[in-house]
């Protein structure tokens, strides 16, 4: 089995020997190839949906790792127990939703958690930072055009962010897609910017904001 990039980059922020929760599992790649490379002895692959979770049993039946993966059917964690794992994935969500899992879940703060929202960096970071989680290290994993943000999360009080490192995270200058990631964003951030200025009801106070976050972007690609 090989993983994709951005399952790659998941998969080498899973501590050795964790007993490992993945969220959303899909087809169990992450959990099955973790296993197989023996970095971990043991999962649980946990999905929304029976149609994935059944995915998942076939590709651990394929591998022949299925004793070691527990299987459950739930939204988030809530078949999980806070004694059952070390570390959990949460990957290819919304920031809003894996919030919305974490915040059912407070016991996850004593966890290492391994992040990778889809969308709503900004509001992600700033739910973590204010409940009491730290983001250890950011990494960019790209496939093919598509370019991924995963974090390493733990429980903890971090340095209040800035606006564009809401969107963009610190600065890591030895990253060689940080360069790529940042020009992503700044297209995002001018075409929000630009739909706030054509609006009949404009929103001052959001124009300020992104007009701040663009040009926090810019001056890190200076920096770079």
């Amino acid at each position: 089995m090989e993983l994709t990039a951005r399952l790659r980059a998941l998969a080498d922020l899973v501590p050795y020997g964790a007993r490992l929760a993945d969220v959303g599992t899909d087809h169990a790649y992450l959990p099955v190839w973790l296993i197989l490379h023996g970095k971990i002895q043991q999962a649980i692959a946990a999905d929304l949906r029976e149609g994935p979770l059944a995915r998942a049993r076939e590709t651990a039946r394929q591998y022949q790792v299925e004793e070691r993966i527990s299987f459950r059917l739930c939204d988030g964690l809530t078949a999980v127990c806070d004694d059952e794992v070390d570390a959990i994935v949460i990957a290819g969500m919304g920031g809003d939703t894996i919030a919305a899992i974490l915040d059912a879940a407070p016991w996850t703060k004593g966890k290492q958690l391994v992040l990778q929202p889809m969308t709503a960096w900004p509001s992600l970071r700033e739910w973590l930072q204010s409940h009491g989680y730290q983001i250890e290290e950011e990494r960019i994993a790209r496939e093919g055009d598509r370019l991924y943000s995963i974090w390493a999360v733990t429980g903890g009080n971090m340095a209040p962010f800035t606006p564009v490192e809401l969107w963009v995270g610190k600065q890591q200058r030895e990253d060689p897609l940080r360069g790529p990631y940042l020009e992503k964003i700044a297209g995002k951030v001018m075409r929000a910017l630009s739909g706030h200025l054509a609006s009949r009801q404009r929103d001052e106070g959001q124009i300020q904001m992104l007009t701040e976050v663009l040009r926090g972007i810019q001056e890190m690609q200076k920096e770079l």
